[in-house]
């Protein structure tokens, strides 16, 4: 909820564009609502209420600006500080959930029943989980309507809508236009038969080039490459399968990443993009987090050489449980040649023909599925037999469904199942909770080369000192654990930048 109503408006009065998407405005007297900064003359303090969400806004009967576009701002990072109920909700509404599941589904996920929940969510961000998903299926409607050649028919139920009138309704009453006058406001095209490209707007600074080598160094053969700026990788998701390149904006540029996405499912897309998304830690505050590492000269330099790091998220759960457990204990070219190899003998051969879009030529294969890793025998799993058993014994979990590992999990609980499986350990916990749940709040202490990196730059080694010291940079120990990494490959030739031994 927005508990400084002066803050909120001086933010509106300098456009700060730093709060877009974290709460928004509403002017009572032309029935809009806008971003924080949003170029209009600002309205009257009296005449302008605050809320926290989109939904909150359209369920109080305010239609979206159609110039600064309200909805296209970064979403709020809240729903990765929170590691509550209302966080992971959010979570999986951006993912899609309600769509699929419904309300019920949802519910169900999180342990409550769907009136408590709606109750829940009404209170802390104004709107329950149906206006939720609403807003959320709008937002989609209008950048395909925008963005794309899809048949208006064909936005409406990759969008989410379950039939034409409702879409038309819901478009009519949040932009006071039918799909067919936003469609005449084209700004671009699809890339070709299949192919859709967005723009991912991501709050800067955007160090976009240290995400990408930390993703091009644990690349996985046939799974994912980086060319150039662009990062490209193979999809499973709820309804089929797909691939994206998301290309990365040039130093100095704006910071919107272009994702171009092959899907079988149209279905697929809005879990697609949350994904991507959460892959970028698109909607983090990096001004904030870097305001507060700063205020540690053992962290300041690095935090003035590398603004906005990134915490890298991920596209699927159980792929970063079994990254983690290849990482352990070896360095990162090694975990991503087994995985590599691990791949070429079980992993499904990538096929988007059949819906009349060719994949990337590098792209062949989709990470091996935790079904298929069940229903291997141990002694073909590369490495320790130890360890090919705890393998077999996590993801024959997962497949059961004993085991989630989503953006919608309790940091606190996820880590409590996962170390309670052998081979599992607090190191393993803390990397999934990392890139799986966004966890801004992460320090891996028992990380080598964290370590190191805090010996680069005078901080204690010992763990239990530096979780000491680390103390004043929560909630943003995780990106402090990014600099760390980064100091460690700084201090030796050896070590790429951003891409650290033991952290796969």
């Amino acid at each position: 909820m927005i508990n400084d109503l002066d803050a909120a408006y001086r933010a509106v009065q300098t456009r700060d564009a730093r709060f877009d998407g974290q709460f928004f405005t509403a002017v009572k007297t032309t029935g809009i609502y806008c971003r924080p900064a949003c170029p209009a003359r600002t309205p009257l303090q009296r005449n302008v209420d605050f809320y926290p969400t989109s939904a909150a806004a359209q369920a109080a009967g305010f239609r979206a600006c159609r110039r600064c576009l309200p909805d296209a701002a970064p979403g709020s990072p809240e729903w990765n500080l929170r590691a509550d109920t209302v966080g992971a909700a959010m979570r999986l509404i951006g993912d899609g959930l309600v769509d699929r599941e419904g309300v019920p589904g949802l519910a169900s996920r999180l342990g409550y029943t769907p009136r408590h929940l709606g109750r829940m969510l009404t209170a802390e961000v104004g709107a329950g989980p149906l206006a939720l998903a609403r807003a959320r299926r709008a937002h989609t409607a209008r950048v395909l309507l925008t963005t794309s050649d899809l048949p208006i028919g064909d936005i409406a139920f990759a969008a989410g809508f379950s039939s034409i009138r409702q879409f038309n309704e819901t478009i009519h009453q949040i932009y006071a236009a039918d799909p067919s006058t936003l469609r005449s406001h084209h700004v671009g095209r699809s890339a070709g038969s299949g192919t859709l490209t967005l723009r991912l707007a991501v709050r800067e600074p955007f160090a976009g080039d240290a995400l990408l080598d930390f993703l091009a160094a644990r690349a996985v053969s046939g799974v994912e490459y980086v060319d150039g700026r662009t990062y490209g990788r193979t999809l499973r998701l709820p309804a089929g399968v797909g691939t994206v390149a998301l290309e990365f904006p040039a130093p100095g540029a704006p910071a919107v990443v272009i994702a171009t996405l092959r899907l079988r499912e149209l279905s697929d897309l809005v879990p697609a993009v949350d994904r991507c998304r959460r892959l970028l830690d698109a909607d983090a505050d990096p001004k904030r987090v870097d305001e507060q590492l700063a205020t540690d000269p053992h962290l300041a330099d690095s935090v003035r050489a590398c603004p906005g790091l990134r915490v890298p998220g991920a596209v699927d759960g159980p792929e970063i449980l079994l990254r983690a457990m290849f990482g352990q204990q070896v360095s990162v070219a090694a975990a991503r040649t087994t995985l590599g190899k691990l791949t070429a003998a079980v992993g499904r051969r990538m096929d988007l023909a059949s819906c009349g879009t060719d994949t990337n030529p590098r792209l062949t294969h989709l990470f091996p599925a935790p079904a298929d890793l069940a229903e291997m025998d141990p002694e073909r799993i590369p490495g320790p037999r130890r360890r090919a058993e705890s393998i077999v014994s996590a993801n024959t979990a997962i497949a059961a469904g004993d085991l989630r590992i989503d953006a919608g999990r309790r940091g606190s609980e996820l880590a409590a199942e996962l170390v309670g499986f052998p081979g599992i350990g607090p190191w393993t916990a803390q990397y999934v909770s990392l890139r799986v749940l966004g966890d801004p709040d992460v320090l891996m202490t028992g990380d080598l080369v964290l370590r190191q990196g805090a010996a680069a730059v005078g901080l204690p080694t010992d763990p239990a000192a530096l979780l000491d010291h680390a103390r004043a940079w929560s909630p943003f120990r995780s990106y402090a654990g990014l600099h760390l990494w980064r100091l460690a490959g700084n201090s030796s030739s050896r070590t790429p930048v951003y891409a650290t031994k033991g952290t796969s």
